[in-house]
């Protein structure tokens, strides 16, 4: 999807433009005349009140948020002295995902060229320039998008399509917003079962998470509504299916290592972003981890994750089992630990084509999967590099003390170990690296068939 501000003169358009490239149903399909004026931006009178209580905060409104970090740096194109700023920003952004070999020379260009750093940047313009721009037509039109954030949100305002999925609580729908075309998976909670399994905090908890997360490694909430019969959570569509099905139902069970690397990494970084605003998954596993049309994966489905309280640990016995860390199983207080040894058993799965603790299909006692995860030491076959028995070993720690991941450097210390040696990790979040394998739509029909009979 792409959008274009229009200009005339000196102030914006009424209208914002869309251009979307959508196949099949018509041209005229998600585009109507009635639904482009739902898009139709408020009169900028009708922001007064927004103006007055929008917490009027640099990195908040002009860094963080997409469209007011573009309108700001729309408006320092207008200003002479402040467009060398800009320049520089985005000089020191491409210099953060310059590949490895590549990046003394561009830093020295930058130095050449600037002699400035990014820090001193951001303190000059969260002054005097930051002042002006809340004065200008830029933040007019800043308002006028946030007006627009807040328009009702309904079932109508979405068209259903088929089925992709279903869950403990109801069924995943691919959902296509009318006004814009854009589509999404609209997860439904049926409200007679959320009842019946007494799940009303899960339900609640998950969307407050969601809410909270900003990452290209975590599915994002878009919008959230709820109709008679069910609670609504409209999220990123994932097409590539999940990653059970790719381990087991792809050729011989489990990947190569450079695709388990990259996967891995992928999910160190979304656990990294949850644990920056202090919540912990608790339900690592590979049903909960989705591809998409270009083979990048999000951690989904946070029904169990929690925040943690600043200083405090939680307890709590919850997760998949086969899954849950030690101190989860003996119910003990823990903070982020339980994730790091999910990210062990993920790494050993998808290089062994099992699970760490019960063989695919094994008919075993819960109690006895417990067991073996508390006493017993998993096995390495042959397909088990030495850095990838060494990064599962030390996530696999039976005490979380001794666990990668778990002390003072936290995820930084996982992204160092050296079975990460070949992934750039500037590259990966800036969503530059490529995947080594990409979905096809065979692979995509095949695992929600195979999500929907065993749903």
């Amino acid at each position: 999807m792409l959008f274009v501000l229009i200009f005339s003169g000196n102030s914006f358009n009424g209208y914002f433009c869309l251009f979307f490239c959508l196949g099949g149903g018509g041209k005229r399909k998600g585009r109507s005349k009635k639904w482009r004026e739902i898009l139709r931006f408020p009169h900028i009178s009708q922001c007064t009140e927004l103006s007055k209580t929008i917490e009027r905060d640099y990195f908040s409104l002009c860094d963080k948020q997409p469209i007011g970090r573009l309108l700001f740096r729309l408006y320092c194109e207008t200003r002479p002295e402040l467009q060398r700023c800009i320049q520089l920003l985005d000089a020191m952004e491409d210099y953060e995902v310059t590949p490895d070999e590549k990046r003394k020379s561009r830093g020295d260009e930058i130095i050449k060229k600037f002699l400035t750093k990014q820090v001193a940047l951001h303190d000059y313009l969260s002054g005097a320039p930051f002042a002006d721009y809340q004065n200008s037509m830029y933040f007019d039109r800043f308002l006028q998008w946030k007006m627009l954030e807040r328009q009702p949100i309904t079932k109508d305002t979405f068209r259903q399509y088929r089925v992709l999925g279903k869950g403990g609580f109801g069924e995943v729908c691919a959902c296509q917003v009318r006004a814009t075309g854009k589509m999404y998976a609209c997860k439904k909670l049926e409200k007679k079962r959320i009842k019946k399994r007494k799940g009303e905090a899960m339900a609640l908890n998950e969307k407050q998470i969601l809410e909270k997360v900003n990452s290209r490694f975590v599915v994002s909430l878009a919008y959230a509504y709820e109709t008679k019969d069910a609670l609504c959570l409209v999220l990123t569509i994932m097409n590539g299916g999940d990653l059970k099905f790719h381990i087991y139902n792809m050729g011989t069970p489990g990947f190569e290592k450079e695709r388990v690397q990259f996967y891995a990494a992928e999910i160190c970084c979304g656990l990294e972003h949850l644990h920056r605003e202090s919540i912990v998954y608790r339900d690592l596993k590979p049903e909960n981890i989705l591809l998409d049309d270009n083979g990048h994966i999000r951690i989904s489905d946070l029904g169990l994750a929690i925040k943690v309280p600043d200083g405090e640990q939680i307890r709590g016995r919850v997760g998949t089992v086969g899954y849950m860390a030690p101190e989860v199983i003996n119910n003990e207080r823990y903070s982020m630990s339980p994730d790091w040894w999910g990210l062990g058993c993920l790494i050993y799965e998808m290089t062994a084509g099992r699970s760490p603790f019960r063989a695919r299909k094994e008919r075993v006692k819960r109690e006895e999967v417990e067991k073996r995860v508390q006493e017993e030491e998993e096995e390495y076959s042959d397909k088990f590099s030495e850095d990838t028995k060494a990064i599962c070993r030390m996530l696999l720690a039976k005490d979380p003390k001794q666990r990668l991941g778990c002390q003072a450097d936290g995820a930084a210390g996982v992204k160092a170990h050296h079975f990460f040696k070949n992934i750039n990790f500037k590259r990966l979040e800036a969503g530059i690296l490529e995947p080594s394998f990409v979905p096809d739509d065979t692979h995509a029909h095949t695992c929600r068939a195979e999500q929907q009979r065993s749903g």
